[in-house]
C-alpha cells in the first residue's frame, strides 16, 4: 500500500525534480516552466463549491490517452479518471490500492513524459552506471 510519503520519496529522487509551494504536486523544469508530473487530485464534492484535494488519490500524467484508458481498463481498482481529466494525459491513481513498485514505474514514466533530454540523459546515465 502507498501513501504521499512514498510518492514524496519516489519524485524527490528524480533529477531536477522539485516540489511545488502551496501544494501537493511534483514538477520538472524544461524550457523555463514547470512541468507538472504527479499531483494530489482536486476532487468535485458539490458542483457550486471549490475542488478540495483528496490526498488518498494522485493525478499522474501518463503519455496519451491510449496510456490512461489501458491502465483504467486493466485495474480498476487502482486507477480511474473523471470527466475533467477527458482528452488529458492524466491518470487518478488510488494510493492505497497500488504496489510501490507500480507506483515507482508511474511516477517515473511521468517524469519522463516533462522532463527535458538533458535530465532524461542524466537518468539514463545513472542507471547505466555500475
Amino acid at each position: 500500500m502507498a501513501n504521499q510519503d512514498d510518492v514524496r520519496r519516489i519524485a524527490m529522487a528524480l533529477p531536477g525534480a522539485l516540489e511545488v509551494a502551496g501544494r501537493f504536486a511534483f514538477a520538472v523544469p524544461n524550457k523555463g516552466k514547470e512541468k507538472a508530473f504527479a499531483w494530489v487530485w482536486m476532487e468535485r464534492l458539490d458542483p457550486k463549491k471549490a475542488r478540495v484535494p483528496q490526498p488518498a488519490v494522485l493525478a499522474v500524467r501518463v503519455a496519451n490517452e491510449e496510456a490512461k484508458q489501458f491502465l483504467v481498463g486493466a485495474m480498476p481498482d487502482s486507477f480511474f479518471t473523471e470527466p475533467h481529466y477527458n482528452g488529458f494525459p492524466a491518470v487518478l491513481v488510488r494510493l492505497a490500492a497500488v504496489q510501490h513498485d507500480t507506483l515507482e514505474s508511474l511516477i517515473l514514466d511521468a517524469w519522463r513524459t516533462q522532463a527535458p533530454k538533458e535530465l532524461l540523459a542524466e537518468l539514463d546515465a545513472r542507471a547505466a552506471a555500475p
